[in-house]
């Protein structure tokens, strides 16, 4: 966890209930940290780009919070640099309540996901919207040539903090591709197990 992440999320009433949980020791020390360490590194741009999905928490101006999967190829979820990340808002349901949240409270949560690894990333920041022609270039860099979906606006995220959460309790999951790779020598061996079973049954006849 970083200073950044902790010095955000563990309010009043946080440490409060660590305090009374016992493990209020254990998290004192990130709020003694110098360093912030609020800047993406290698690991954990990687980890963004590899994603084809994440959940994203808004919250309403009466403080109701709306989470929602986004979903697209992989690598959707761009670095723009180290204390940034977007990506391309495609048309959905037409409901904007992300997005109409956004506009009155520019705080934003993301959980990403990588269920085949059991590893977690958690981003904290502030979203900004942004229309097509308001930044063509920022669109350009956005948007995913191959993905047919119509693209809306852009969504920009400053980030404040982020955490790596411990594995426990995540249960493994696999994507077709993710699947497709795992089982490739065992759908191999078996096209040639059928090929030996068929020039045996030909050299019965």
């Amino acid at each position: 966890m970083t200073h950044a992440y902790s010095d955000i999320t563990f309010t009043p009433a946080v440490r409060a209930m660590q305090s009374v949980m016992g493990s209020r020791t254990a998290y004192a020390r990130f709020d003694q940290a110098e360093r912030r360490d609020d800047r993406l590194g290698a690991r954990e741009s990687a980890f963004i780009t590899a994603r084809d999905g994440f959940y994203q928490a808004t919250v309403s101006e009466t403080g109701w919070p709306y989470v929602q999967f986004r979903g697209g190829p992989a690598g959707f979820l761009k670095v723009l640099d180290d204390r940034t990340i977007g990506y391309a808002d495609f048309r959905g349901n037409r409901q904007y309540i992300s997005a109409g949240n956004a506009m009155a409270n520019d705080r934003i949560s993301l959980i990403l996901m990588d269920y085949a690894n059991r590893a977690r990333l958690k981003i904290i920041g502030r979203v900004r919207l942004v229309a097509p022609d308001d930044d063509p270039e920022l669109m350009a860099t956005l948007e995913v040539p191959d993905y047919r979906a119509r693209v809306e606006r852009g969504v920009v995220i400053s980030i404040e903090g982020f955490d790596w959460n411990c594995p426990q309790h995540i249960t493994r999951r696999f994507t077709e591709a993710e699947v497709a790779k795992l089982t490739a020598s065992l759908r191999e061996e078996l096209v040639q197990l059928k090929a030996v079973a068929a020039q045996a049954g030909d050299s019965l006849r």
